[in-house]
């Protein structure tokens, strides 16, 4: 009799094993086809963010460029003004010309002064939406990141078979598919404290 109950209590405990293992299967198919999806998104993001910041650092290039083409028409006028000033005995149409070229360049020193302007609003608006982007990959960073661990405590579930281990990937599982939701969504879900640790 203690023979059969043995054989019982071994096919009882296979049993259990082989459901608890099915489960794992799909939660592990399922996890990783989420984490997939996020590597996807999160690989889309970081070419927008790349892109984005190069146009910023293109637009601040040219910013300076436009910087320096006023510093120049400043500095032009200041010389002309002085020469105009130290000609005492020009000609009224030399005094004409000189006045002509000072107003030309003060002409160009605004219209660089209000480029700059433009110039500038456009480069601060790519950056922040390479912040913004920034934001949506830290999440997807981390949701990949709770995801992989998640996967691996469910292989270490299925060979100890500890129920209690199963639980907690479910957590560390769930907290990354929220992430990985949130940046998908387009949620303000962030959590600074993971983000600064995987920075």
């Amino acid at each position: 009799m203690s023979e059969l109950q043995d054989t019982v209590q071994e096919a009882v405990e296979h049993a259990r094993e082989s459901r608890l293992n099915s489960v794992i299967a799909v939660l592990v198919a399922v996890t990783a086809t989420f984490m997939a999806l996020c590597s996807v998104k999160d690989g889309n993001i970081v070419q927008s963010m790349e892109q984005a910041q190069a146009h910023a650092v293109d637009q601040w290039s040219y910013y300076q460029a436009k910087g320096t083409k006023q510093n120049i028409a400043e500095q032009m006028t200041d010389q002309l003004e002085i020469e105009r000033a130290l000609l005492r005995n020009a000609t009224p149409e030399e005094r004409v010309l000189l006045d002509a070229k000072i107003k030309d360049y003060e002409r160009r020193r605004k219209v660089y002064e209000s480029e700059k302007a433009l110039i500038k609003k456009d480069a601060e608006r790519l950056q922040t939406e390479y912040d913004r982007l920034n934001f949506h990959d830290d999440q997807f960073d981390a949701a990949e990141a709770c995801l992989s661990i998640a996967i691996a405590l469910f292989g270490v579930t299925a060979l100890t078979q500890k129920r209690w281990l199963l639980g907690f990937a479910l957590v560390v599982a769930g907290f990354g598919i929220v992430l990985g939701l949130s940046g998908f969504l387009g949620l303000n879900f962030h959590p600074d404290f993971l983000a600064r640790l995987l920075s």
